[in-house]
C-alpha cells in the first residue's frame, strides 16, 4: 500500500502551520502535531478533553536523535529498541527541547521509534518529533482502526490523512517501559 505525495505534503503543511492531524501509526490511529509547538499540543489536549498533566508520547523515526530530547539516554534503551519485536514506547527521564506542556512535572517523555512508512517519512521530512496520542476522547475506548474513530475527533483535527483509512486490521497499542536514570526498567504495559 502506497501513500500519495499530496497526502504527506498536506500533513506537513498543516503541522508546520501549527495544526493537528489524524494519521495512521505502527499501532493505532493517532492525533499528532509538532512536539515542539506548545500551542499545537494544547489543541490536542482540548480535542481529547484531557488534562495537560496527562502526558502524551512522541514518535521519532531515528533512535540516533533521541538524545536531542532527553538529557541522557540510558545504555539499556539501545538494547531494548534493538531487540523489541513489536512497537515499544520507552519513557525516558529528563526530557528537553519539547513543548513545555508536553513534559509532565516528573520531566519524563515517552518516545517510540515508528516503523510505519508514512509516519517515518512524515517525521523525517518535518525534522521534528511528532506527538502521538490515541484518536479518542479521553476515557473512551481506543479505536482499533479508522472506522472506529468518532466524528468528533475526525472533525476536530485540521487534516485527516487519507493513507490507510480502508485498513481494517485491528492494531494494538504499544508496550510501555519506564526507564530510570540509572537504567532501572519498569514494565507499565505489555
Amino acid at each position: 500500500m502506497r501513500y500519495e505525495r499530496e497526502d504527506i505534503n498536506k500533513a506537513i503543511e498543516v503541522i508546520k502551520a501549527g495544526g493537528i492531524i489524524l494519521y495512521p501509526t505502527d499501532t493505532v490511529w493517532g492525533i499528532g502535531c509538532d512536539a515542539t509547538n506548545e500551542e499545537a499540543v494544547r489543541k490536542i489536549y482540548e480535542l481529547k478533553k484531557r488534562a495537560d498533566s496527562k502526558s502524551m508520547l512522541v514518535l521519532m523515526e531515528n533512535p540516533g536523535l533521541i538524545d536531542r530530547y532527553v538529557d541522557q539516554m540510558p545504555e539499556v534503551a539501545w538494547e531494548l529498541i534493538e531487540v523489541s519485536d513489536k512497537p515499544l514506547t520507552i519513557i525516558y527521564p529528563n526530557a528537553k527541547n519539547l513543548a513545555a506542556n508536553l513534559i509532565p512535572e516528573e520531566k519524563t517523555v515517552g518516545i517510540r521509534i515508528t516503523s510505519e512508512k508514512f509516519t517515518s517519512d512524515l517525521i523525517r521530512r518535518m525534522r521534528k518529533p511528532l506527538v502521538s496520542t490515541s484518536a479518542n476522547i479521553s476515557g473512551e475506548p481506543t479505536p482499533a482502526n479508522f472506522d472506529e474513530i468518532s466524528d468528533e475527533i475526525k472533525s476536530g483535527v485540521d487534516y485527516v490523512v487519507q493513507y490507510r483509512q480502508d485498513d481494517t486490521e485491528k492494531k494494538q497499542s504499544s508496550s510501555i517501559i519506564l526507564l530510570g536514570a540509572g537504567g532501572q526498567i519498569e514494565i507499565l504495559r505489555k
